[in-house]
């Protein structure tokens, strides 16, 4: 393997990829591109070289070529992900190479997959385009000139065709799976797009043993036997998913879900955590069942690390985009949370799933792009970025972030509950400016103040018991 940067972008070679090229080179040396003549024999101004020279120098050639090419061709990827700002790194393998923008906080958006993916075989034509019009401008002035551009033409035109193809792991089978799935829904997409990659993939046998191209009718096998076994795994994952779950630990799930749906959490808590202690009658689909309702047991409760845990044990069953996205703002992970929460939002729609994406991205820092959202609420908003900061124990943060909302939305909401944030950090100055400014405001719940554990470390302060007396008198009045 080495190692080498363009520009800022580190690109590694396996000897993998050098093995195969190599391989290919040497196929077609012996056949077609034999007869095509071998313009090394007859550069101009050099001595004949014999035929195991010759071989040498057109694979090294052919190899050079490929190289080139699906190095270019992932260059596409890269600056297409430089371009949303991502650190992208190229590593070429077997027969390609593949490009990871290394610090995405989870999943790409459907969006910018399909544009960074397209982006590959878009480099590579134009490659290919360039080298068609070099080598009709330049025709016959070198054997082995000609030689190169008509190779890069021809190695970037088949390449386009047969990547764009809707077969994973080739790009156009990454494009068809994520517009399938954003289409049709995760699942329903998914086996769809895998279907369609299924009868490909037997076209592309088929037409590969007529032609006699072996090594095309190999990959294309692997290709299509991998689509076979996935969605046989899809659709039986999806019958046993369908099949009703019954027993006695069924009934406890069932029961832990309706303590869960009414708040009583200790009640589910309970109830879930002894179906996946039970020693007899616990099967995956059941542990997985049990783990996604304790997981959402911990995301009521404030526990981020607890809900991922349990997430991370569910097999066979969809964990919702907000509930990890959820999860990692809880953990105080905005940077994976925020492409979750867009996820979600752009899923549902779902306004209150909105606010979460625009409060994760305030957290961030990224408060313009937050309150450009259609239709935000920047009370909302500021209210939900404050909330998770809250439960954090990031007190101090959540007084700053309430403040900062009340120059967009003078809420005696807002006020209130950054005072209360000011209390819990022990900012007792602090805490009677904002209880002072709710008053103003239009907060007058006195009763409720006076019962508030947010508030309870101002109790005993004068300031504090004469803020609640002139709320009580005003009341009386």
């Amino acid at each position: 393997m080495f190692r080498f940067r363009l520009g800022s972008i580190p690109v590694e070679v396996h000897p993998s990829h050098l093995l195969v090229s190599g391989t290919l080179a040497f196929s077609s040396a012996t056949g077609a591109g034999a007869q095509a003549g071998w313009p090394f024999r007859e550069v101009s101004g050099a001595p004949a070289l014999g035929q195991a020279s010759a071989m040498a120098i057109y694979v090294l050639s052919w190899m050079f070529i490929v190289f080139v090419s699906v190095l270019i061709h992932e260059m596409g990827h890269a600056l297409a992900s430089r371009l949303f700002g991502y650190r992208p790194s190229i590593a070429l393998v077997w027969m390609g190479g593949h490009t990871l923008p290394t610090d995405a906080p989870g999943p790409l958006p459907w969006k910018r997959d399909v544009l960074i993916t397209a982006a590959g075989p878009f480099f590579g034509l134009m490659l290919g385009v360039t080298s068609a019009i070099g080598a009709a401008i330049f025709d016959g002035r070198s054997p082995a000139l000609d030689f190169f551009l008509r190779a890069f033409a021809f190695a970037n035109f088949v390449w386009a065709v047969l990547n764009m193809l809707p077969v994973l792991p080739l790009d156009g089978g990454r494009i068809t799976t994520a517009l399938a799935t954003r289409i049709f829904g995760p699942r329903r997409g998914f086996v769809l797009a895998q279907s369609l990659a299924l009868m490909v993939c037997v076209a592309a046998v088929v037409y590969a043993m007529r032609t006699g191209a072996i090594l095309l009718a190999l990959m294309f096998a692997m290709f299509g036997l991998q689509s076979f076994r996935v969605v046989a795994e899809a659709l039986r994952g999806g019958q046993a998913q369908s099949a009703p779950l019954t027993g006695p630990l069924a009934e406890k799930l069932r029961e832990a879900r309706e303590a869960l749906d009414v708040g009583r959490m200790d009640d589910a808590r309970r109830l879930g955590a002894s179906v996946l202690e039970a020693t007899e009658g616990l099967t995956p689909k059941l542990a997985s069942h049990a783990h996604h309702l304790m997981g959402w047991i911990a995301l009521k409760e404030g526990h981020g690390r607890k809900a991922l845990d349990h997430f991370s044990q569910v097999q066979g069953l969809p964990v919702e985009p907000h509930a990890v996205a959820a999860s990692f703002s809880l953990v105080g992970d905005d940077a994976r949370a925020v492409e979750w929460w867009k996820q979600a939002w752009q899923a549902s729609g779902d306004r209150t799933v909105m606010h979460e994406y625009a409060g994760t991205l305030i957290r961030l820092g990224r408060q313009p792009e937050a309150l450009k959202l259609p239709g935000v609420d920047p009370e909302a908003a500021f209210s939900c970025a404050e909330r998770v900061l809250f439960i954090r124990g990031a007190y101090s943060e959540a007084a700053a972030v309430g403040e900062e909302a009340l120059k967009y939305a003078p809420s005696a909401t807002l006020a209130y509950d950054a005072a209360c944030a000011h209390a819990r950090a022990r900012n007792v100055p602090e805490a009677m400016r904002l209880l002072r400014r709710a008053t103003e405001l239009g907060f007058t719940d006195g009763a409720y103040a006076a019962s508030d554990e947010d508030l309870a470390p101002l109790h005993g302060y004068p300031a504090f018991e004469e803020w609640l007396t002139e709320l009580r008198q005003s009341a009386a009045s």
